[in-house]
This record gives C-alpha cells, structure tokens and sequence, in this order.
C-alpha cells in the first residue's frame, strides 16, 4: 500500500490530569467531512480504559455520541469514573476541542462473570480468508476517503458505491496492515470501518455520518489465541433508511467463530459533498 501505519500512535493519548486526556487525530482515518466515527471511538474507548485504570475489567459496553464532526487537531477527553463498584465500573467521557463539543460517551467495564451461556448467533457464510478477493481501493478516485486506504479489507458480501447488489449487507475480512491483536480498542474501530451497507441498495452519491454508535463487546479481548495477522469477519446490515437517517447493525467474529462485539450505530444520509 506503500503507507506506514501505527494504531497505536494514531489512537494514543495523553493524560493532562483530573481526568483529562488529549489525542492528536490523524489524517489516515479522514472520511469526507471528519475522522471516522469508529476510529473516535477507540480513541474514547482508551481515555476510558486509563481512566478505569484496571486491566482485570475489560470493556463491555460503549456508547459514542457525535455532535460535530472534529478537525485535523488536537481532541480533548474528560473522563468521569460515575461510580466503581465490586464488579462493575461505569464511566463517561465528554470529548471537545477549542472548546466545541465534538461527543459524549458512556462505558461499562466489567470482568467476567460466572454463570449460565449460549449464543444462538452465528456467523455468516464466508469463504477462507485466502480464497476471498482482496479489495483495493482506486488511487485515481478523488471522492475516494483516506481510511479507505486504513484497512486491509477481503470481499465476501456486498457492493462498492455505485454498484448496488439489491441488499443491505456488507460482509468482510478485515485487519489492521500492520499488524495489531483485535482487542477492544481494534474492535471498536472495526464496527465502523466497512463501507456502509446502505451502499448495495442505493445509486445515489451519499455520505453517511455516524450520530451515534453503541458497541457491545461479548469476549474478553483480546482472545488467549489472538494473533497479530488474524483477519475476523465483520458483518453490517442496515433495514430501514427513513426521514434521512439509517441504522446498521453489525456483529465482529474471530476466526474460527467466536462472537467479538455486536454493534449498532444511527447514521443521517447526505448528499456526496462537490457531488
């Protein structure tokens, strides 16, 4: 791809004291109107994680809202610890910079707990990994965003903009070029690094900004087996496009099927900016 990347560079932040963080953004996550909403979130998802300050409760629940879309600067994240308990911390986070506000969070973290289990989900019908066409993005394309450009992406399911299927669904390999176990932080990033799937269904040239996105995470990450160059399945699915809003759904599979996080974000639908 001929580009060196860092997430953990790119997703780092820095404590300022009482609570505060601050993070740089960086142009590699750019979508048409500002940095993409998943990678926000595992920036807000780390400020909570240092927050929380304990390693034994892991991420189980996150809820990102967006209320503006940030420049190429710097972000701050003031972090609130609203209550610790014996086996459940839940915290918020209001994220601003140059004084605007940009979004507000809410986290859980928790350890396991003993008890009863079962999933009735299962992952999507998929092809191997090394029978799954990779996808690359065209270099000549000016509507073409960076994050495009962020992730290694392999087809299974779905359209590219322009070339609709007749549904919804958007269904891929997907891992960080670099390298880099999906723990929480990769997770979230991933619940909104497809291209939506609102795209097999419509012509239009459209841009669809997160509002706001709740990420579930159902593992412990990351798993014991993990390893850096793991592909995992990412399937989205949006059912309703109505009043200039969509939902989409998505669920982040290991492998060899462990569910890893379940998600859904609301979108508004707008037009292709210069479009």
């Amino acid at each position: 791809m001929g580009r060196t990347f860092d997430f953990d560079r790119e997703t780092a932040v820095r404590p300022l004291g009482d609570g505060r963080y601050e993070s740089r953004l960086d142009r590699a996550w750019w979508v048409h109107r500002g940095p993409n909403g998943g990678y926000l979130a595992a920036i807000v998802l780390r400020a909570l994680t240092e927050a929380v300050g304990d390693p034994t409760r892991s991420p189980r629940s996150l809820t990102v809202h967006y209320a503006a879309p940030p420049a190429e600067d710097v972000l701050e994240i003031a972090t609130t610890i609203e209550r610790a308990g014996r086996s459940l911390t839940s915290c918020s986070a209001r994220l601003t910079q140059d004084g605007k506000l940009i979004g507000l969070a809410l986290g859980a973290f928790s350890q396991a707990r003993p008890g009863p289990g079962f999933s009735d989900l299962r992952p999507p019908a998929a092809p191997p990994v090394e029978d799954s066409p990779v996808i690359e993005p065209p270099t000549d394309d000016p509507f073409i965003p960076d994050i495009a450009f962020r992730w290694e992406n392999r087809m299974v399911r779905g359209a590219v903009p322009g070339e609709p299927t007749g549904e919804a669904v958007t269904t891929r390999w997907i891992r960080l070029p670099e390298g880099r176990v999906v723990d929480g932080l990769v997770a979230a990033a991933i619940t909104d690094a497809a291209i939506p799937a609102v795209f097999g269904r419509v012509e239009e040239q459209i841009i669809v900004p997160t509002v706001d996105l709740t990420i579930h995470f159902r593992s412990s990450l990351p798993l014991p087996d993990a390893e850096p160059d793991d592909y995992v399945l990412a399937d989205f699915r949006t059912n309703v496009v109505a009043e200039g809003f969509l939902e989409e759904d998505g669920a982040i599979w290991s492998p060899d099927g462990v569910l890893l996080a379940q998600s859904r974000q609301l979108a508004a639908v707008l037009p292709m900016p210069n479009s």
